[in-house]
């Protein structure tokens, strides 16, 4: 299939080494970051927060959580052109949707004399919440769908990408808990571009599953 969108996508691999004299242009980065900002979410809940790290002094601090594990990923620290901590809320409240909801109504998607009927629509986070207040499978789920949203933006900008489930949790909270303020990182997201003879992922075929396997049209 020669679709422009399908030859991006083929094109899209994990990158096991970055060449790290190139670096992504600013312009491009405006795009991506207007994109993750516009990903879709369960009743617009937009239960996440998106932490840049680009700075020597930032990548310095994430490179000090790989000490006990994932030393594969380690490389793509100092690499990569930046690396994104994708981080959700895992005790979203009524008065978290509020935020989004007076946004709408500043947006003119909502009507202040709407207001509180919009809250309706926050049954969906209360079916999500356990007992304690917390929301973490489901606002983790929301934040994974700006995750691939991302992944397919980077794509179509041919800029590539790096997702790291391999990362030690409890040190990269630890080491950027101000940051976070409050929220949950369990995954990151280097970014760049492929180094051209060391990232061997980058000359394998593309292999996924065939499409009457995952495919049912009824």
């Amino acid at each position: 299939m020669t679709h422009p969108i399908i030859k991006d996508l083929t094109h899209r691999h994990t990158v096991k080494k970055y060449d790290p004299t190139r670096k992504i242009a600013q312009a491009d980065l405006d795009v991506l970051y207007e994109a993750m900002r516009l990903s879709a979410s369960s009743i617009n809940s937009q239960p996440w927060k998106f932490i840049v790290l680009e700075s020597d002094e930032a990548k310095i601090r994430m490179s000090k959580t790989f000490v006990n594990m994932h030393h594969y990923n380690l490389k793509h620290v100092f690499d990569s052109s930046q690396l994104i901590l994708f981080a959700y809320n895992p005790k979203y409240t009524r008065e978290d949707y509020a935020k989004v909801i007076d946004k709408g109504i500043a947006d003119k998607r909502t009507t202040l004399e709407n207001r509180e009927t919009a809250f309706d629509l926050y049954l969906f986070a209360d079916l999500n919440t356990s007992d304690t207040g917390d929301t973490s499978a489901w606002t983790k789920a929301q934040t994974y769908l700006a995750l691939g949203n991302t992944l397919h933006t980077l794509a179509r900008l041919k800029i590539d990408s790096t997702p790291m489930e391999g990362i030690d949790i409890d040190l990269v909270n630890k080491e950027f808990s101000e940051e976070l303020a409050g929220y949950q990182c369990d995954t990151a997201l280097a970014i760049g571009y492929h180094h051209p003879e060391e990232d061997f992922n980058a000359k394998l075929p593309k292999s996924r599953l065939a499409m009457e396997d995952v495919l049912v049209r009824l």
